[in-house]
């Protein structure tokens, strides 16, 4: 860790300004000028619904405190990744560029982390990620350009030791084969899964590729249908995810065979795209329904109804919102204000206050370990029923069925 802070502090000099010195750097907010808050989520294409969920969580969150921090108005700068490598870079470089930038929120995807998390740590800036699950994010022997991040999400670690334990326990499947779209999310998840599978008992012949923009899925599926699995995983995103289901039912020798996505799937753009062979489809996702949440979390739902006019589309507006709240609570624990009402926060200080502040959040409770993880993954299975895309409604459409 020692190593970790290091490589951030080459960037950034130790230094004195008005009441704080930090390793780090320290961030100077003049007297009435906003507290700058970055953020970088998907917010347009197949899966915008995860980036605009997520939005929508950390904006009720600035309005809960009154849209002020430490006598500061917020300024939430927005930037949009696409869910995919180039834009991570892309906005963690513009976030990073902007030297008022106090700390940022999300990403959405894995994807996006993977680069946008070290651009943003070199910078000094610490980044709470919402809902990148990727394993390697927060993993013990992870690089130390990501000491900066941690996030409110739990970690594929756990969803794929659940999901192999749901297709083999309660599927009573035995032979399966996974299928990726080449993104850190979901290759590890599958790896994870997969392996997890092979621990119980069971068979993995065979883990397939595709590309996130493929529209022919025929030969894959043909090729997978000749292994004669029992399931077929595959924790793609949405537009694949509709491809293969929609057209697994053309194959012969795949008609009966369960297709399971998981949590990248999670959003009305699915049920547009795959319509009427939608119903009977499960996804694994984290159990979100509110015996699971924080005790908050109804309250929350109720807010997000009020200020948007529906029902939260995806899954990880509570993530988002909690990563405000450390965020918030953070920046309130090392924030000097001297006495002209300028305030002075230091960098590595932040990071630190971070990684120790510990809440309950609508989520559930936020806790982060030496690398970064600060949630836990409560599994559940969720089965379309519908396929009006406005019958979305997690809870309803898809229906939680496991446990």
């Amino acid at each position: 860790m020692v190593a970790a802070l290091a490589v951030a502090a080459t960037a950034n000099a130790a230094e004195t300004k008005g009441p704080v010195t930090d390793d780090m750097g320290v961030l100077v907010i003049p007297k009435g000028a906003p507290i700058q808050i970055g953020a970088y989520w998907v917010m347009s294409g197949a899966d915008s619904a995860l980036g605009i969920d997520e939005k929508r969580g950390v904006e009720i969150a600035v309005k809960d405190i009154g849209g002020k921090l430490v006598g500061h108005p917020i300024k939430l700068n927005v930037e949009d990744d696409g869910c995919n490598a180039e834009g991570g870079q892309t906005a963690a470089t513009k976030l990073s560029s902007n030297p008022a930038t106090a700390i940022v929120i999300g990403p959405a995807c894995s994807s996006a982390a993977t680069p946008g998390a070290p651009i943003l740590w070199k910078a000094g800036i610490t980044d709470i990620d919402t809902a990148a699950t990727a394993p390697a994010l927060t993993a013990p022997d992870r690089k130390p350009e990501y000491a900066g991040l941690v996030r409110t999400v739990y970690s594929d670690i756990d969803q794929g030791r659940a999901d192999a334990k749901y297709v083999h326990d309660v599927l009573k499947a035995q032979k399966i084969v996974t299928v990726h779209d080449g993104s850190p999310y979901a290759q590890q998840l599958a790896t994870v899964m997969g392996e997890n599978f092979k621990k119980l008992g069971g068979q993995v012949l065979s883990q397939e590729a595709v590309s996130p923009t493929d529209v022919d899925m025929h030969p894959v599926l043909t090729r997978v249908a000749t292994e004669k699995p029992d399931v077929i995983y595959a924790p793609v995103f949405v537009a694949a995810g509709a491809q293969l289901l929609r057209q697994s039912k053309d194959i012969p020798g795949l008609e009966k065979v369960p297709l399971i996505g998981s949590s990248g799937q999670m959003a009305p753009d699915l049920i547009e795209a795959a319509r009427a062979a939608i119903v009977g489809y499960r996804i694994t996702y984290p159990d979100v329904s509110p015996e699971s949440m924080g005790k908050n979390y109804p309250k929350f739902v109720d807010e997000y109804k009020k200020a948007y006019g529906e029902a939260p589309i995806s899954g990880y507006h509570a993530n988002a919102y909690d990563g405000a709240q450390l965020a918030f609570k953070a920046i309130e624990k090392v924030a000097k204000t001297d006495a002209s009402g300028a305030t002075y926060i230091g960098r590595k200080a932040l990071r630190d206050a971070v990684f120790a502040t510990k809440f309950e959040g609508v989520s559930g409770p936020i806790s982060c370990d030496q690398y970064g993880q600060c949630a836990q993954f409560k599994p559940a299975v969720y089965e379309f029923t519908n396929g009006d895309p406005k019958t979305f409604k997690i809870g309803e459409n898809p229906k939680k069925i496991w446990p």
